[in-house]
C-alpha cells in the first residue's frame, strides 16, 4: 500500500547569530492510510518541530534544508505559502496543544468554524452551519445549536479541546496531526479524548500522528511508534514491539519511568540528566552522557538504525543493536 504520507532524510536547521543548529536529523518515517503512529520523546527532542515541519509552520530563523516530505504521492516541501492553503486544514489538520491558543477568544465557535469552512470550500452560509453542526455532533458535544453562538470561555477544558478535533474534522482531512492534545487535561477527559480520536480514524479512514511524550497514552492509541532524542528517531517499529521488547536504553528508561513500571515501595524512576540543547549535542551517540550501557564507540561514533527484527520493521539505533559495542 502506498503511504499516505512518506519523509524522507528530513532535516530542519534554525539560523542563529552563532550558526545553524540542526533540531531535526535525517528524519525518515511513513505512514498509511488508517494508520495511528505516535511520536514520542522528552521536551525538545524535537517532536513538535517534526509535526509544524509537515504543514510548512516552521518561520525563520527555521527552515527545512534537505530532505524529502510526499502526501498523497506528490511532493510538497518545496510549495509555496498560497501552494500549502490546499493541504493545511484542508487535507491535512492539526490539533495543537492549548485549545485555548488555539479559539479566538472573542468569537463564537459557530463564526471559528465557519471561517474555517469558508477559506476551504465554496458553500453557502446555511451549508457551512450545517457542516460545523454535523462536526460538533460527531465529537459527542450536546445541544450543538446552541454550543455555535457561545464563546470558548463558556467551556470547559475538555469540550474546547472536542471543539479543536470537530474544527479539524471539517474538510474531512486524510491526516490530523495531534500535538500533545492532551496535556492539559486530566486522566479521565484525557482517555475521553483519545477514545475520540480511535473512534474518527477507524470510522473515517483518517491516519494519525500522536505527538507526546507519554508512552502509556500511545500504547494505548498507535499501531506503531517511533522516538525521538536529540532530533532523531533513535527506534521504531510496531507499539507492541516497542513497549514488550524496547531495544534502546532510551527507550527502555522512558518505559522504566512509567507509573505503572514501579514496583509498590520503590521511588519513580527517572532517567539521569537532561535532553541535551540543539548548540551542545555530544559527539557520537546523543544519549551517550546519560546511557547506563555506553562503551567507547558510543563517545566517538554516531549510530545507524539496525533491525532488531526485520520481518516487523522494528529498527533502534544504537551501538548494541547493531553489534558493534560488543565487538
Amino acid at each position: 500500500m502506498e503511504p499516505i504520507l512518506d519523509i524522507q532524510n528530513l532535516d530542519v536547521k534554525f539560523a542563529l547569530r552563532t550558526g545553524e543548529v540542526t533540531a531535526i536529523d535525517n528524519l525518515s518515517l511513513s505512514l498509511t492510510k488508517g494508520e495511528r503512529l505516535g511520536i514520542v520523546g522528552e521536551s525538545g527532542a524535537g517532536k513538535s518541530v517534526m509535526g509544524f515541519s509537515i504543514i510548512k509552520l516552521i518561520r525563520k530563523p527555521g527552515f527545512i534544508a534537505n530532505g524529502s516530505i510526499r502526501f498523497r504521492g506528490t511532493e510538497i516541501s518545496g510549495y509555496s505559502e498560497e501552494e500549502m492553503r490546499s493541504i493545511r486544514g484542508n487535507r491535512i489538520s492539526m490539533i495543537f496543544q492549548d485549545p485555548m491558543m488555539a479559539l479566538n477568544p472573542v468569537l463564537t465557535i459557530g463564526t471559528q468554524m465557519t471561517e474555517a469552512i469558508h477559506a476551504h470550500m465554496d458553500v453557502t452560509k446555511e451549508e457551512a452551519e450545517r457542516i460545523a453542526l454535523e462536526k460538533l455532533a460527531r465529537v459527542h458535544i450536546p445541544s450543538p445549536e446552541k454550543r455555535l453562538a457561545q464563546y470558548p470561555h463558556e467551556f470547559s477544558g475538555g469540550m474546547r479541546q472536542r471543539i479543536i478535533i470537530a474544527i479539524s474534522l471539517l474538510t474531512d482531512p486524510d491526516l490530523i496531526i495531534a500535538d500533545e492534545p492532551t496535556t492539559a487535561l486530566d486522566v479521565t477527559i484525557q482517555a475521553e479524548i483519545m477514545d475520540l480520536l480511535i473512534e474518527l480514524c477507524e470510522s473515517d479512514g483518517m491516519s494519525l500522528i500522536l505527538i507526546t511524550h507519554d508512552l502509556g497514552v500511545v500504547a494505548e492509541v498507535t499501531d506503531r511508534i517511533a522516538v525521538m532524542y536529540a532530533g532523531r528517531v533513535i527506534e521504531s517499529g510496531p507499539t507492541q514491539a516497542i513497549i514488550n521488547t524496547p531495544q534502546h536504553p532510551y527507550t527502555q528508561g522512558l518505559i522504566k519511568a512509567l507509573p505503572e513500571s514501579r514496583t509498590p515501595g520503590e521511588p519513580l524512576y527517572q532517567i539521569p540528566g537532561m535532553m541535551p540543547t540543539l548548540t551542545d549535542i555530544p559527539g557520537g551517540c546523543a544519549f551517550n552522557p546519560r546511557c547506563p550501557m555506553k562503551g567507547e564507540i558510543c563517545m566517538t561514533t554516531r549510530p545507524e538504525p539496525a533491525f532488531a527484527d526485520e520481518k516487523t520493521g522494528h529498527m533502534a539505533a544504537c551501538h548494541l543493536v547493531s553489534g558493534d559495542l560488543a565487538s
